[in-house]
């Protein structure tokens, strides 16, 4: 007979005496342990600092060993590092796979029904990266919060040229490029002449000097005029703030590279010199180099600052997935596998909220219009089952190229759309030899004339 504690169910065994659970709130926290090791073996602990130092020292009074807690907002990330500090082993746990019993829905029942699902080993931690990964990764994400900020402000100051009725957006392909913050940034300061403003213009412009003079003929009205200088003020502080988290990125990628430093001379040459928008100051490709030792932008679709972010939301070795199979069904990029009564009933790909997926569909969709082997198999996809699937289709064999790069130091070599057409000609030939043969029937090849006369 297999032995239990007081309070589990029958015939499942505990492996994990010393478990604890937390059911997260945001102003109170249930934590809840063995009830073998305390007369209250669920209490309530407030949120503050000193109240989770407190959570803390109960559970050691306990011997507890290991805390299981769900995913609930932020809420969750101090009691996370604050017990992670004081020894603990500490997993997060997908809200999704420990529901508790219908119709005994409290905070109570919760904490407990959770720590009991941990003490059976039924619970599997959500993938964390590590200190210096999510480090790079607070910095990416806060940086990309001050990029969308700023294309805030570039909406509104195009938006009162508009109201000026200056039609500068029209002539240059990016009001925040080299001639058109020129343009801005004289107006700003009180210059009006037409003939002025348009001999700001880039020698890289495409639009003439007479275009550009006809566009700045506008109505220069003094609210109008107050409303572009304040956007332009705050998009320029905005740019401030994100080279000030580019240095803070360059500093937490030196401290990766410190770890593992890969000389740089044996860089491959880049696929590309065009620099991307928005991309950090600081070379991005030498420093992710420097860290894994290959080099990720030769896969087509991954440009450097991409490459950064699927670093800083996956990390930089991948042994937390056995396999690419492994790797592709955590993104939600792998066929579902719906099976009852031992007919599939649906194969859709689960939905996500995963940065990292939605990246990678995004490398899939930009790459669709190169003249890659990618870039036929998103084509060849697309005609045959939509582009929505040819998306995730292709975002899939992009991440298994990833994870086959990073854990096994492969080099990515792209044979080309002629020659994936031509391996994908030879495929479908084979296949229908091999059905003509299977009906005693075999293939010949068509005259060349085209017809017989």
């Amino acid at each position: 007979m297999i032995k239990t504690n007081a309070g589990d169910k029958p015939g499942l065994k505990t492996i994990n005496s010393g478990a604890a659970a937390v059911d997260i709130g945001s102003t109170m926290h249930m934590a809840a342990v063995n009830p073998d090791s305390d007369e209250s073996p669920v209490r309530a602990f407030g949120t503050f600092t000193q109240n989770l130092h407190e959570l803390a020292e109960w559970f050691q009074s306990c011997g507890v060993t290991s805390v299981a807690m769900e995913s609930t907002g932020v809420y969750w990330i101090p009691a996370f590092e604050i017990l992670q500090k004081h020894g603990f082993e500490v997993i997060l746990v997908n809200a999704r796979y420990a529901k508790n019993v219908p119709g005994r829905k409290t905070d109570v029942s919760d904490a407990g029904w959770l720590r009991q699902l941990h003490s059976y080993g039924l619970l599997r931690g959500s993938f964390r990266p590590a200190a210096e990964i999510a480090t790079l990764r607070a910095y990416l994400r806060q940086r990309e919060r001050l990029v969308e900020y700023a294309a805030a402000h570039i909406q509104h100051m195009q938006k009162a040229l508009m109201e000026m009725n200056l039609q500068l957006h029209h002539v240059v392909s990016d009001i925040t490029g080299a001639t058109g913050m020129r343009i801005i940034r004289a107006i700003a300061a009180g210059e009006r002449d037409p003939d002025a403003l348009a001999a700001l213009r880039d020698v890289r412009c495409h639009s003439s000097i007479e275009t550009i003079r006809a566009s700045l003929i506008g109505n220069d009205r003094d609210e109008h005029v107050f409303a572009l200088k304040q956007s332009l003020e705050l998009y320029d502080f905005y740019q401030e703030k994100m080279l000030e988290c580019d240095r803070k990125l360059e500093a937490a990628i030196s401290d990766l590279t410190v770890l593992a430093e890969h000389p740089l001379s044996n860089l491959p040459r880049a696929r590309t010199k065009t620099k991307q928008v928005n991309a950090p100051s600081f070379d991005v490709r030498a420093a992710l180099y420097g860290v894994l030792g290959v080099d990720l932008t030769q896969i087509h679709g991954l440009g450097p600052s991409l490459a950064l972010k699927l670093i800083g939301e996956c990390g930089s070795d991948l042994q937390a997935w056995p396999s690419a199979k492994h790797f592709t069904s955590w993104l939600c990029l792998a066929p579902g596998n719906k099976i009852s009564g031992g007919k599939l009933l649906s194969s859709r790909t689960r939905r996500s909220s995963s940065r990292a997926a939605a990246l990678l569909r995004l490398a899939a969709v930009t790459i669709g219009r190169s003249d890659t082997a990618l870039g036929a198999l998103y084509r060849r996809l697309a005609a045959r089952i939509g582009k929505q699937k040819a998306v995730t289709a292709t975002a899939r064999k992009i991440a298994v190229l990833f994870y086959n790069t990073l854990r096994f130091g492969m080099i990515y070599r792209d044979p080309g759309a002629a020659a994936y057409d031509e391996r994908h000609r030879g495929r479908v030939l084979a296949n229908l030899q091999r059905r003509a043969k299977s009906l005693g029937y075999s293939l010949a090849p068509a005259p060349a004339s085209g017809y017989v006369s």
